[in-house]
Order: structure tokens, then sequence, then C-alpha cells
């Protein structure tokens, strides 16, 4: 008699009456893996066998069904923690750990349904959770179940199928020139009044700030390099890489900054002379008086009461971002520009969260416009 191939299955009936049939899907560690399939008769099981090695022929594995959404979950996080931002990486434990494994951790990561993400989503939503916080679990899973796509665990993304909550974008409210005047008045002679005026001229992130170091700013060339930023998680203070690749940047300062950054570094020798042994040494542009890493609930209290001064209302220090970016597209620079400055990624996240400003952009344009065709005639 010959023998089946590789991948043929075989089917028997057992001793309850009810048919099965296993089925050579692979390898793992080295052993040869069966699945075995199960029917109320022969021709249900011959179904699934069929089925089961067209899947094998286009790449796709059965499922194992005993292996859970928490399990799955589980091994997942171990395995992307190498390609994740420490503080990414812990965002993703704690999002799977205390909304979706309480909820769908028990289910067959090969039985999930669009339905149970559905529910999940919307009772996550139900609860009181903000919807940015939603649309982020929502993210995670998908981005979980690819890899599951990928690894032949599932056939198909259900968390791809399911629409997100609608996100109201919180508004950018943008300084004025005469606000921004009135800000940098209210900071003057502040120990940390180079922080705020780098920040707003030039729009680096809180991070990029804080881990700001001598050796990247040429105040003879007039630029500052963004090439680290500073992290804070369980009680560590580290330096590490920038958000993305875009974020390692250099950027031209305006003449001015680099005048308010020169009294600053002849103030903060002084301040370190003051502090003698206390002082420790990082290299910062903007430390603490003895010259460890800035606080960020320090920094905000400060910049509380100097927008209080201006007559502003309380900002955070984003916010100088948010102002940086409004002001130079309102002065007509080029999105493009405006977006290297910052560091986003694409331009189209850079007009996407500062369209308020367009419309004054399409009236300047609009009249430059009507001088030229006028000027025509």
């Amino acid at each position: 008699m010959a023998r089946r191939g590789p991948h043929e299955g075989s089917i028997y009936e057992r001793t309850d009456g009810r048919w099965a049939g296993s089925l050579h899907v692979g390898y793992e560690a080295g052993k040869r893996v069966r699945k075995t399939f199960y029917g109320a008769t022969r021709a249900e099981v011959a179904a699934k066998l069929v089925q089961a090695q067209r899947d094998l022929q286009t790449g796709i594995r059965p499922s194992n069904e005993r292996l859970t959404v928490a399990a799955f979950l589980e091994g997942w996080l171990k395995d992307v923690a190498p390609t994740l931002r420490p503080r990414t990486h812990a965002r993703y434990v704690e999002l799977v750990n205390r909304h979706v494994v309480p909820t769908l951790g028990r289910t067959p990561l090969a039985r999930l349904t669009p339905q149970q993400v559905q529910g999940l989503l919307n009772a996550k939503m139900a609860e009181g959770l903000a919807p940015a916080t939603v649309v982020y679990i929502r993210a995670v899973l998908r981005r979980a179940l690819t890899h599951a796509v990928r690894w032949g665990a599932v056939p198909r993304n259900v968390a791809a199928l399911v629409d997100p909550p609608r996100v109201i974008r919180r508004d950018v409210r943008p300084l004025s020139p005469a606000d921004a005047r009135a800000l940098l008045d209210a900071v003057r002679g502040d120990r940390l009044e180079a922080l705020y005026a780098v920040a707003l001229a030039v729009g680096l992130r809180e991070g990029e700030a804080f881990a700001l170091r001598w050796e990247d700013v040429d105040l003879d060339a007039g630029t500052l390099t963004v090439r680290r930023a500073l992290l804070r998680m369980k009680g560590r203070v580290e330096l590490v890489e920038p958000k993305t690749s875009r974020s390692r940047r250099t950027i031209a300062l305006p003449d001015s900054i680099v005048t308010v950054l020169r009294a600053h570094r002849t103030r903060q020798l002084a301040q370190r002379l003051a502090a003698g042994p206390l002082w420790e040494d990082w290299g910062l542009v903007f430390p603490t008086a003895v010259g460890t890493p800035l606080h960020r609930s320090d920094v905000l209290r400060t910049l509380h009461r100097h927008c209080a001064a201006a007559g502003l209302p309380p900002m955070r220090f984003h916010d100088l971002r948010h102002a940086c970016a409004s002001l130079l597209l309102a002065q007509g620079i080029h999105p493009r520009v405006v977006m290297e400055t910052l560091g986003h990624s694409t331009i189209g996240l850079t007009m996407d969260v500062y369209t308020h400003v367009l419309p004054t952009l399409q009236r300047e344009a609009a009249q430059s416009m009507d001088a030229l065709l006028a000027g025509a005639r």
C-alpha cells in the first residue's frame, strides 16, 4: 500500500462515533507538527482537510485553536519590545493588560471576531475613557493582529475591520506676535529664560529641549542640532534617540536667540561655580540649578506663572511648539521649512495640525494673485 505524501492528511472514525482528520502542517523546533480536525461526518472532516491543504499551499498555516488572545499578546509584546521606544512599549503593555486582556484575553485567537473587538471599544467608551485612548487601544490590537496574520496564526485582522471612535482634535490656540513678545517679556530674567525663548523660536519638543547639550549648539554658526531626547520612566532618567528619524535635525537660530543663549551660558557658568560639589555635569543647556535634568512639572509651574504675568491663559510646554509653527506659517514661511524645523515626519502632518493658519495664508495668496493679475492688465 502506497504511503500518503506530506500534507495529504488522514481521516478516521473515533470510538465515540465522531470523525477526525489529522494533517502535517509544518515543523516547530525541529519537530513535525500535526493538526487534528473534528466533525460529525466523514465528509465534514474531509472538507476541513481540503481547506487546510489549500491554505498550506498559499502559505497560510492552520491556526492553533488553543492559543488565547492573552497568550498571543503576551508573546507579541516580548517580540516587539526591541523595536519600540521604552515608553511606547510600556504604554502598549499598560493598554493590553488593563483593557484588552480582561475583556478578550480568554477568547481563542482564531475565534476572535470584529463584533468582539467592537464590543470592547464600545465598552471602553461607555466607561468614560477618552476617545483618543480608545483609538490607541484599537491601534495596538490592530498592530498585534497584523503580526498574527503574517505569522499565519489567523487568516484576517479583525481589528482592522472595526471603525475607531471619532476623536475631536484639540484646537491649537495660536499666539499672536504680540502675545509671543508679551511672554518673552514675562520670562526675562528667569533662570530658564533661554529655554522658553528657544522653544518658542524653533519649536523643540519638551524631551528634545530638556536633553539638549552644549555640544549640540554652535553659537558661532547660529545652529542647534537635535540628537537625543530626555526620557523619564519608572524613576530612571536617560537620554534616548529622538522620536523619529526626521526628529534628528539641525536648525538655524535667529540672531536674537543666539544672544539669549550666550547670556544663558555665562549665567550657567556662574551657577556652576556657586553650586560647587553639588553640581552634576550632564553637559545640558537647560539643567536644574545643580546641573541635573529638568522635571516637566517644575517647568510647567514656572511657565504658568509667566503666562499669568503676560496676561495669557495657562499653556503646556508643547503649546510653545504650536506657537512657533503658527507664527512661522503666518509669516508666509513655506510649510516644508516649518516641517523640517519641527521635525515632523510628513508635510501632511504639519498642515493637518495647523489648518487654523490656512485662512490667513489663503487670504494673503488671494491678495498676491490679485496684485499680479491686476498688474498684467
